[in-house]
């Protein structure tokens, strides 16, 4: 009897273990499925709430009234993942290829511009240029891009939020790098890589207008660019073409690695009627937002760098105007705040990819 008893014991015993295993079980399940739907739901809720703020930013708005709620609502488009959309991607290529077609007309080559052919100048108050056999000659043959698709493009502008961001290692990763106005370059922040590079005029009549007769102290300034291409806005003015040229001059004998291009002034005028017509107001399209467009045409991923035309950053900073000094622009002739937030809208829309933080 008690030999039974003890049977019944241990088998009893074994259920209740068995028993409690199975609660265990069951209670492990039931709890991986509420943390796995809580995910979900809470997944849901951020995907809803990125799409609402995706939305904001791809309507155009022509105004910023609140800086502050303006920042954070930024902030919050920036800490969504970023969607790529192929779609617009190739409508933007589309339509800028067919009102402006950058990538046969970005700048002159002896490809598109004939000798004798008249040049139009940006602003219509100066009669035409007539492209002679001499500077033609000078005019490289065609462009490096015209075979293939540019791949992953950085466009790097000189806003002050670059200033310790560590950008410097991912601008450089990228197959081509586009910079302004003779910007320092800097491993940290910037990069090195260069493959384009704007050159104004002015700055050439402020530091180096004697360059055709002794261009050692231009070539040396340009030297840390290696073999970038220098583009000028030759025919906004007559004395942007005297300037242009005297400069091409000075740097072709000595260093014909060190390319010197001119804007074509047909696809900048046709460029600012295209955002004219589009609604924006500024005298003159800023050089960065051109080459943004031209890179939108041209390349399958565009990254742009340094674009926050405001003097507090998205943490409430007070940063300079530029990474490298804090001289404001000049008033009246760009609507960069303007220019920003249809580069806003290309982010929200995946069209482009716009970094406004430090780079991990």
């Amino acid at each position: 009897m008690l030999q039974m008893n003890m049977a019944n014991i241990k088998w009893i015993l074994k259920l209740l273990t068995v028993i409690l295993i199975l609660n265990c079980v069951i209670l492990f399940y039931y709890i991986r499925e509420r943390n796995i739907s809580g995910d979900e739901t809470r997944n849901d809720v951020s995907q809803l709430r990125c799409t609402k703020v995706r939305q904001t930013f791809s309507v155009y708005t022509p105004a910023i009234t609140d800086m502050m709620s303006f920042s954070e609502k930024v902030s919050e488009l920036l800490s969504c993942p970023y969607k790529s959309n192929i779609i617009q991607k190739e409508l933007n290529r589309a339509l800028l290829r067919s009102c402006c077609n950058a990538t046969d007309y970005l700048y002159l080559t002896k490809q598109n511009t004939a000798v004798h052919q008249k040049l139009p100048y940006e602003s219509d108050v100066y009669p035409n240029y007539t492209m002679n056999e001499a500077l033609h000659n000078l005019l490289p043959e065609a462009f490096p891009w015209s075979e293939r698709r540019l791949g992953r493009c950085a466009v790097v502008g000189s806003g002050g939020i670059l200033k310790n961001s560590n950008c410097g290692r991912e601008i450089d990763s990228a197959d081509y790098v586009i910079r302004f106005n003779m910007a320092p370059i800097n491993n940290s922040d910037v990069g090195l890589k260069t493959d384009l590079i704007t050159v104004n005029p002015s700055q050439i009549l402020r530091g180096y207008r004697n360059a055709q007769k002794k261009p050692g102290p231009l070539m040396q300034r340009v030297s840390v660019y290696g073999n970038a291409s220098l583009i000028m806005p030759a025919f906004a003015s007559p004395l942007n073409t005297r300037t242009s040229i005297s400069t091409l001059k000075a740097l072709w004998p000595p260093s014909p690695q060190l390319r010197v291009v001119f804007f074509s002034s047909s696809y900048l005028k046709a460029l600012d009627h295209f955002w004219k017509d589009h609604g924006l107001k500024g005298r003159r399209l800023s050089t960065g937002f051109m080459l943004i467009n031209s890179a939108l045409e041209l390349c399958d991923h565009v990254h742009v760098y340094g674009f926050w035309p405001f003097d507090i950053n998205l943490e409430k900073q007070t940063v300079p105007h530029h990474y490298f000094d804090n001289i404001g622009p000049k008033v009246g002739i760009h609507s960069m705040p303007e220019e920003f937030l249809r580069l806003l809208q290309f982010h929200s829309q995946g069209a482009l990819t716009l970094h406004l933080q430090p780079c991990s």
